[in-house]
């Protein structure tokens, strides 16, 4: 029998709450004294209060603890539920079917008819599968090859219709062929050169990240450009770059370089060399840190090496995931690389002080390759120039460069680990606060071609910039990834692609990839087929008469990987 204990010592939650608002309002008893009474904290009384002073208490006493509330629901409404069940809708669908004919029911209610009608679970599925998608979103097609027949008598839409531009440059390039060498792998839904082709499209159109390719999904022009009715979904990307081997990569390098320096894109004469940190995510047992000179720190991520040619400012060589203790050598190993390319022609190799040993200088000299690079300045070193004496004033020809005459002394010196003498240039005088010492084994070109030579490698510096900048090297801690190795590679070939485009426009042969994207290559426009002919109609532009004056006639127009359709573009 319940007495007055049953008030002043509660033991139900519910109750326990409802003397301790009936001690604060009736008995007017402070938090505190409420909260040491009931077994409350002062600052949970007072969240009580609160809710009861804007009606969000129930008083109802609610099921005994130990129990549920089972709703009873009829006949007609249980024998629904089981009808829909065998249509394969799950407990969510039926319960918004029931609520759509007037009858209010929980999703949990449903499961618990379902379990006693003897139904089992269904096994769980995607939102894709049971259509919980945004209302009134369109779910993209699944990727496969297409024949120009299917597109024959159609028109599309193309948001990215300038990726069309590149293609007579990519036939001229015969990157079908290169791929095949290359032996890039392929599957029967999407074979290899479409695959290479998808990468190069986003590429081509400055897609921030591969996580965004979401945006051209629906975009049968960008399909059709890689022999697709669309473009992979990202993790079929992600996934086939990581199943691509170095020396498939490689292969890949070597078929187009050897392939641009047959068109004679490249002066060969003068390389520039440089490392650049990748910023990455990933297991630090794999992954070492090196320094980024852009974020001036060192930071776990993926070291690249980027050799360009000076002249044409085209990247010729990538390596990646390189480990600290194999920084010294690429030099060596990208002598190699370039040796099985161009055996006639030795190049002078420009990078600077830190880029690798004076022994590996020493076999460099012995290979006869020339170099020019910076000597490491010590204290003692800078404080021995006061000493020198006959300096010379030289004049490096540059528009742009504001110390174009600095002062230069040159004596021949000796180094550790070198073998032989080495051409020693001080420079005084050319922007800098300490002076600069350049050592090369090239003793017969004059101070000023050497001088120019060195200070011209801010270009391999450049074209990083703008891989960051543009093709998006950088943004490789997407939730969606690629390998790092064949991302600096399709960078290298959509970077060529710009440059060959370049130089066909008038006024605009030294211009930079963001700038010849943004006035010719951004923008939609309709793509015809129609006999076995490919028109691509571009809307009226400010830049159209330079698209114009192009001799396209001189440029490939029949496309091998579109079975060999003839392509038009055409300006308004």
């Amino acid at each position: 029998m319940r007495d007055e204990k049953y008030f002043l010592h509660p033991r139900h939650e519910w109750q326990r709450r409802y003397e301790a608002l009936r001690a604060s309002y009736v008995d007017r008893l402070p938090a505190k004294v409420v909260g040491e009474k009931f077994g409350y904290a002062p600052s949970y009384v007072n969240l009580l209060r609160h809710q009861f002073a804007h009606g969000k208490f129930d008083f109802a006493e609610p099921v005994p603890e130990g129990k549920t509330r089972k709703r009873k629901v009829d006949s007609v409404s249980r024998n629904k539920i089981c009808n829909w069940r065998e249509h394969k809708l799950s407990a969510g669908e039926i319960a918004q079917l029931l609520s759509e004919d007037g009858t209010e029911i929980s999703v949990r209610t449903v499961e618990r008819i379902l379990a006693e009608e003897g139904y089992p679970r269904l096994p769980r599925r995607t939102r894709l599968k049971i259509g919980l998608t945004v209302q009134g979103a369109k779910v993209p097609e699944t990727s496969q090859t297409i024949s120009m027949t299917e597109w024959d008598n159609k028109k599309h839409d193309c948001q990215d219709a300038g990726i069309f531009i590149f293609a007579p440059f990519i036939q001229q390039l015969n990157m079908p062929q290169i791929v095949q060498k290359a032996g890039l792998p392929g599957n029967k839904t999407i074979p290899a050169l479409s695959y290479f082709l998808s990468f190069l499209a986003v590429k081509l159109v400055g897609t921030e990240r591969y996580a965004h390719m979401g945006e051209h999904a629906f975009d049968s022009g960008l399909g059709l450009f890689a022999g697709l009715n669309v473009l992979p979904k990202c993790t079929a990307m992600s996934t086939y770059s990581y199943g691509l081997d170095s020396s498939e990569l490689l292969n890949l390098q070597r078929a187009f370089v050897k392939q641009v320096n047959k068109l004679s894109l490249i002066d060969k004469s003068v390389i520039n060399l440089d490392f650049h940190t990748i910023p990455h995510f990933g297991d630090e047992s794999v992954l070492q840190k090196h320094w980024a000179g852009a974020r001036n720190k060192r930071m776990k991520g993926a070291l690249t090496l980027i050799a360009q040619d000076a002249a044409s400012k085209l990247i010729l060589y990538t390596a990646a995931d390189i480990h600290r203790n194999e920084t010294d050598d690429q030099v060596l190993s990208f002598l190699k690389y370039w040796q099985g390319i161009q055996r006639r022609i030795d190049p002078t190799f420009v990078f600077d002080s830190r880029f690798t040993t004076y022994a590996n200088l020493s076999a460099l000299n012995q290979r006869g390759i020339k170099f020019i690079t910076l000597r490491r300045r010590g204290k003692r070193l800078v404080q021995s120039v006061d000493k020198l004496g006959s300096w010379k004033r030289i004049n490096i020809p540059h528009t742009k460069r504001k110390f174009p005459n600095p002062l230069v002394h040159e004596s021949h010196i000796e180094i550790k680990d070198y073998e032989g003498s080495l051409r020693q240039l001080v420079m005084r005088g050319n922007g800098h606060d300490k002076p600069v010492f350049l050592i090369s084994n090239d003793f017969d070109s004059p101070i000023e071609l050497i001088a120019g030579n060195y200070s011209r490698r801010w270009r391999v510096e450049n074209a990083i910039s703008e891989a960051v900048k543009f093709f998006n090297l950088n943004a490789l801690s997407s939730p969606i990834l690629v390998k790092v190795h064949f991302d600096v590679t399709m960078t290298m070939i959509a970077d060529t692609l710009y440059s060959m485009l370049a130089k066909k426009l008038r006024g605009f042969e030294d211009c930079d990839a963001p700038k010849i994207y943004r006035h010719f290559i951004k923008g939609r426009g309709k793509i015809i087929s129609k006999n076995g002919k490919l028109n691509v109609i571009f809307p009226k532009r400010a830049h159209n008469p330079i698209l114009r004056a192009v001799p396209w006639h001189r440029l490939p127009s029949v496309l091998s990987w579109l079975n060999d359709t003839n392509l038009k573009l055409v300006f308004s």
